[in-house]
């Protein structure tokens, strides 16, 4: 989507690089191997300090790294609707972005990164959004949905994982440890749930914590606004906490990571390319309409168009699906699919045929897509319904009793509190009594438990991570020589002391160590560093003159913007 400013005059940007070959120089006027082009002014994007303090500050350091390389840097921080909005409808507008994957814990089996986040089909619509495209990798994307035998798919998974070592597409910059709390003279301690690699805030923990007086509603905390209620869309964590409530799926993630049958009482493989489900009988959208198996292949279908690019590639194996009964719906696949359950089965939320049929039909031969949309139906037929949603404020969800899974507590309600040690405060008071997220110094919120017994805090690695995404269509970040030099400039151990305070551990994987069978351990020893990164640029020809780099000579850079 493009937006003119009706203030200033239109102009053209246009980008033009052509090859040369250089050598670096430490100064000085340029030396005569043809004209030279100073390499422009980079802008990387980030959070507001208020709103995520750790990547603000971790932005704030790798510009101060890159900017010792001779770069000229612009820190711009972003509300978080206004950096969607560029990044991932204006592919073509930024240089560079502080970003995140949050841990989901259908990303217990890593094929959604894998597969999704680098494939280049998605890289005009999709996760794909840095434009990264690598023919090499994508034929091994699709190799490993297609392998049954878990040791040669991992075989194939770490030889992903070096590729994306090598290119450097993005920094990955750390695995977070997300601290969560809970009031235990509230809630009994023993019926939170730990996930592996998500922690207590999850739907199990939601589902069967369990009120231990007068006070019946989970009251959690969030730092971030919520961008989007619609089940189209993937957002952020907050989005998704949402989400999971109000909309069920076939299959859920078990808190032991494996796919388990959810609104499907029965889930079987056929063949290696067939697979029947049998829909759980009674089941109910929250505005009392059965949920019939038309819905089921409905949920399916929708993203197989080009109105839900986000859920499109975990739809994109399935050629066929049929009615077998009042309860049945078969999956016919173009391949084996390992992944099937998990990426596909475990992801795709269940929305009524009856209210989004006629939605996306209207979007038919329009621009917008249905992730786009905010004004949308928020009729699920999860274990929760929604009954207010102030923005920027909170939102109240409330216990679904007809569910099959319906949950102890009456209420599931979450408020926005940017301020940290407002959130500290919120929970000491009560107005809060679940610590979903902490932007503040993690030493801070340990202590306040040990002065407050009645606070209980759990810590766990996450699945997800933190990095630098580049933009790999716009020079100077289309040069994999650059990209490396501007990853291996940061320091990773850094990132996690002095921006999240040791809670985190380097990464330089988008597969975490969390899962342990996946990750693969040759990536993690990056050797960064400034004088590594100095000597990459000098090899591909960069040079310092003045203090500011150039491209090699016979380089070109011709910008004009809109």
């Amino acid at each position: 989507m493009r937006r003119r400013s009706d203030a200033l005059p239109a102009k053209r940007r246009t980008i033009l690089v052509a090859a040369g070959a250089a050598v670096l120089a430490s100064g000085g006027p340029a030396l005569a191997q043809g004209p030279s082009e100073k390499v422009r002014k980079i802008n990387l994007y980030t959070w507001p300090q208020a709103a995520l303090p750790q990547a603000y500050q971790a932005s704030q350091l790798i510009a101060q790294e890159w900017r010792k390389l001779g770069l000229d840097v612009d820190v711009k921080p972003l509300q978080r609707q206004a950096q969607t909005q560029l990044i991932w409808f204006t592919r073509d507008k930024w240089d560079a972005t502080m970003w995140r994957m949050v841990g989901r814990p259908e990303r217990s089996d890593p094929d959604e990164l894998l597969y999704s986040l680098y494939h280049s089909k998605y890289a005009e619509k999709g996760y794909n959004f840095i434009g990264y495209i690598n023919p090499e990798y994508d034929a091994l994307a699709e190799k490993q949905r297609t392998q049954l035998d878990p040791e040669e798919r991992r075989k194939t998974a770490f030889k992903m994982q070096e590729i994306i070592d090598r290119d450097q597409p993005q920094a990955f910059l750390v695995h977070p440890k997300y601290l969560t709390a809970f009031n235990k003279a509230v809630f009994k301690e023993d019926s939170v749930v730990n996930e592996s690699g998500i922690g207590i805030r999850n739907i199990w923990t939601f589902l069967n914590i369990e009120p231990l007086g007068a006070q019946k509603d989970l009251i959690i905390n969030s730092n971030e606004v919520i961008n989007a209620t619609n089940p189209l869309y993937i957002g952020g964590a907050v989005d998704s906490w949402v989400t999971d409530l109000i909309w069920d799926r076939v299959m859920r993630i078990g808190p032991d990571g494996m796919p388990k049958p959810w609104a499907a009482e029965s889930v079987s493989w056929i063949d290696d390319t067939t697979v029947d489900i049998k829909l759980r009988p009674g089941m109910k959208w929250h505005d009392g309409q059965p949920v019939t198996v038309e819905d089921v292949i409905f949920s399916f279908q929708a993203p197989a168009g080009d109105k839900a690019p986000m859920y499109k590639p975990f739809v994109t194996d399935i050629v066929a699906m049929e009615k077998t009964g009042d309860l049945g719906v078969r999956f016919k696949l173009k391949a084996p699919n390992t992944t099937f359950f998990t990426a596909s089965l475990a992801k795709i939320n269940l929305i009524p045929k009856h209210i989004w049929e006629p939605v996306l039909k209207d979007l038919a031969g329009k621009p917008e897509t249905a992730e786009q949309l905010k004004d949308v139906s928020r009729i699920g037929s999860g274990p929760f319904k929604l009954v207010r949603w102030a923005p920027n404020e909170e939102i109240v969800l409330e216990r679904f009793g007809e569910h099959f899974a319906a949950p102890k507590v009456a209420r599931w309600i979450m408020r926005i509190v940017p301020n940290a040690e407002a959130t500290l405060g919120m929970l000491k008071s009560g107005e809060i009594n679940f610590l979903g997220m902490f932007g503040g110094d993690p030493d801070v919120l340990i202590k306040f438990a040990k002065d407050n017994p009645n606070i209980a805090i759990r810590s766990e690695v996450d699945i997800g991570f933190e990095y630098v995404a580049f933009n790999n269509r716009r020079p100077p970040f289309d040069d994999v020589a650059f990209r490396r030099a501007l990853s291996l400039a940061i320091d990773r151990r850094l990132m996690v002391s002095a921006a999240w305070g040791d809670y985190a551990i380097p990464a330089n994987s988008y597969v975490s160590p969390v899962l342990k069978f996946w990750h693969d351990p040759a990536v993690d020893d990056l050797k960064t560093g400034l004088a590594e990164a100095k000597k990459i640029l000098k090899d591909a020809g960069y040079r310092l003159v003045g203090g500011k780099l150039y491209y090699p000579a016979g380089k070109q850079e011709k910008l004009t913007t809109e």
